[in-house]
């Protein structure tokens, strides 16, 4: 049977094995889709006090390099970790625009260890059933 060590990784347990982390030119990118939270947002204050529900979809460029070596969430970006940001913002957070809801999140996941890149949508979906036009907004940071 094949270990760790036989692909060039080192041993998980004794660190047996090479001991540098594999080379990759491409970005490594983490996705979360589809994450939902009701929050208080929106331009008028009845808007606000009303709330809605509110979706974000996450791609987070990271170094996962030691990572893939050492199979530990700790040498990673921890998906926990970035949909507690969003939850916060969108849950707790009180914001006008979409615009600024989603500078806001890319702001607090780029405080992250080993985040280098963060790419969301917010999206407001229809408020009403008939409805099926929903808004979004788009940002890239820090490019």
């Amino acid at each position: 049977m094949l270990g760790q060590a036989d692909y060039g990784w080192p041993d998980r347990e004794t660190g047996a094995g090479p001991a540098a982390e594999p080379a990759h030119p491409q970005p490594d990118l983490l996705h979360l889709h589809g994450l939902r939270f009701f929050g208080h947002h929106g331009v008028s204050a009845a808007e606000r006090r009303a709330g809605g529900e509110f979706a974000v979809d996450l791609e987070v460029e990271a170094d996962t390099a030691r990572a893939m070596v050492t199979d530990d969430v700790a040498d990673t970006v921890n998906y926990v970790d970035l949909y507690g940001v969003v939850r916060t913002i969108v849950e707790e957070g009180e914001f006008h625009l979409l615009e600024a809801m989603a500078s806001r999140i890319a702001e607090e996941l780029l405080k992250l260890p080993r985040v280098k890149r963060v790419h969301l949508r917010v999206t407001k979906p229809p408020r009403l059933p008939a409805q099926d036009i929903g808004f979004a907004v788009e940002i890239v940071r820090p490019d």
